[in-house]
């Protein structure tokens, strides 16, 4: 059974149900994908026509499908998404940065630390975070370390060795930044009322932190102790500070995840907000390159579910400005919002997202236009141009065996392919397979076109050829009193040689220049160009003049069919009943004869 009938069995076999489907190829599993119904997905993979390249050569690597059916398109969301975390198949969306974000962990000792780090050990204590942004991870515990004394040593307070007096304070004790619990110069319960206090800034809650110093300002202060007040009131002033530069969307806005998605036709850009107790405390923006032309939702589901994961989300309410498709999070709600403080909230991200967009477009765009300008710069440094090669133009010249003469050019505008300006040329001065005069008679009409017109003439002109062509050319522009307005060179085939008008030797340049490799895509380009032209010329005129030769079958006749079939060969497989449809029954009859005295070449 070839592949693809064994293809289309499987497909077959494939029930109307939700679930998952896996494509293999000769070394494994390629995509995953879910769908509500399995057959009607996996089989428009194989019958639709408009599929883009990717996926047209996702569907020529498979040769093998299983899948697995599931209760609910929700099922098969976390089923696909699972699978895809599993295999990392080549053609699907992957969340993969390689970074590996920053945590603050409040160890679980007597007398806690707050320290940060980068890997999660179970049982060390509670994680905050992670934090996409290592400066305001550092913003943060700088905070907490101005506002509450900690201790920064890695001893065992145990209260066995801190009666038995086997520690002694340390420099941060003098510099007043811890308060000297391994000497019990501080009691337990004062410093887990601070570490309480730790708990609600790192969850994005101010307000009871706020209180605590501003009701031990108003003691102080009431007590006279106007020195201790003004410490509690710089503690507040470093809150308040703290939360003014913190985004604060509002206040009644609790736990939420906000996603934006914008695309282009190759990458997708997503924003994602989260947002505690009216603050936003993370920001995280990132590119996916497509893989299968995918649409936003179909992107941004999976990476809701990954980014959630990522970050260690527990909300319950997501906001996106696209329709997602129902995912697997129980009691988690998923929304558009079109007015009122979430949609403001949801404008924000989508900003986000637009800049994001933009930025890596323009980078793009710059990045492109100064390759392209660097190639130009070192095209008039190793020609020696008067100025930048922003227009060049390159001819070559195809036949077979002196049949259908014919050339073409090519024009490079930016030192990119400008096809609207590709030309074919009929060779109508020359007769028989000469290249020098077919050069002069191609030259010639294309620049006395330009000059007729009043159109701008290229900065370099390129012949596909050495000595013999360029001189051709060079007398061509002469003959239009063109010489020394437009440069030309010759680029050989053998060696790559250049060569240059009036000087015998060729021109050296390096075979790793952006030049040379420029002017031999320019001389491959043109040679395609040229040869597709002319094979049509060659076979048009064959197949026309074969079937012009059966007896009995006249010109029109032969259009015809060439025109329906476009091949002898296809000609020749038609039924008698076909070419009767064609052509008539006599017609068709006087052909059969002829491919049975004339058989084919094998």
């Amino acid at each position: 059974m070839a592949a693809n009938d064994y293809l289309q069995e499987q497909i077959r076999q494939l029930p109307h149900r939700p679930g998952i489907y896996k494509y293999f190829d000769d070394e494994g599993i390629i995509y995953v994908g879910k769908a509500i119904d399995l057959r009607k997905r996996v089989s428009s993979y194989f019958t639709k026509q408009d599929h883009n390249k990717k996926t047209q050569q996702l569907v020529k690597n498979i040769k093998r499908i299983e899948f697995t059916i599931v209760d609910s398109e929700s099922d098969a969301f976390l089923l696909e998404n699972n699978l895809i975390k599993q295999h990392q198949p080549k053609y699907n969306i992957l969340l993969k940065d390689g970074k590996t974000y920053p945590y603050l962990l409040l160890t679980n000792e007597r007398f806690p630390r707050l320290i940060p780090t980068r890997n999660k050990r179970p049982g060390d204590g509670r994680y905050y975070g992670p934090y996409a942004n290592l400066t305001a991870m550092n913003v943060l515990l700088e905070l907490i370390r101005a506002l509450y004394p900690l201790r920064t040593c890695t001893f065992n307070l145990s209260p066995e060795n801190v009666a038995a007096g086997k520690f002694k304070v340390c420099l941060e004790y003098h510099l007043g930044n811890c308060k000297g619990p391994c000497e019990a110069k501080e009691d337990e319960a004062t410093y887990n009322q601070y570490i309480a206090q730790i708990r609600q800034i790192l969850n994005g809650d101010l307000r009871l932190p706020k209180q605590y110093f501003r009701e031990r300002m108003t003691q102080a202060a009431q007590d006279q102790q106007y020195e201790l007040a003004h410490q509690f009131k710089q503690k507040l002033d470093k809150l308040d500070d703290f939360q003014a530069k913190s985004t604060i969307v509002n206040a009644s806005l609790t736990n939420i995840d906000v996603f934006s998605i914008a695309s282009n036709e190759k990458n997708a850009f997503i924003n994602y907000l989260k947002v505690m107790n009216g603050s936003i405390i993370l920001t995280q923006s990132l590119e996916v390159q497509k893989k299968l032309d995918e649409t936003d939702d179909e992107i941004l589901a999976p990476l809701v579910m990954q980014m959630r994961e990522e970050f260690e989300s527990q909300s319950k309410e997501i906001l996106t400005n696209v329709s997602l498709p129902d995912l697997p999070l129980p009691g988690v709600s998923v929304t558009q919002p079109q007015i009122g403080d979430k949609r403001k909230l949801l404008e924000l991200s989508i900003k986000n997202v637009m800049y994001l967009r933009k930025e890596k477009e323009s980078m793009n765009d710059r990045s492109k236009d100064l390759n392209e300008v660097r190639i130009m710069e070192t095209i008039k440094k190793d020609l020696r141009l008067t100025e930048l090669p922003k227009h060049i133009e390159c001819f070559d010249n195809s036949n077979f065996q002196g049949d259908n003469p014919v050339a073409a050019m090519v024009c490079f505008r930016n030192a990119k392919p400008s096809k609207k300006d590709y030309r074919h040329y009929h060779i109508k001065t020359v007769v028989g397979p000469n290249d020098f005069d077919s050069m002069y008679e191609v030259v010639t009409r294309r620049y006395r076109r330009l000059v007729d017109e009043g159109a701008s003439l290229p900065q370099l002109v390129i012949v596909d050829g050495g000595k013999g062509q360029l001189s051709m050319a060079v007398k061509a522009l002469k003959d239009l009193n063109l010489w020394g307005q437009i440069p030309v060179i010759g680029i050989a085939k053998r060696l790559e040689e250049i060569y240059v008008p009036n000087d015998p030797l060729p021109l050296y340049i390096d075979k790793k220049s952006e030049s040379l490799r420029l002017f031999q895509r320019m001389r491959d380009e043109v040679h395609r160009f040229g040869i597709t032209f002319h094979r049509s010329r060659r076979d048009a005129a064959t197949l026309k003049t074969e079937l012009t030769e059966v007896k009995g079958l006249g010109p029109a006749t032969a259009d015809k069919l060439l025109s329906k079939f476009k091949s002898v060969k296809k000609i020749r497989e038609l039924s008698e009943a076909e070419l009767t449809a064609e052509v008539g029954k006599a017609k068709a009859r006087i052909l059969l004869n002829y491919f049975q005295e004339q058989p084919a070449e094998s």
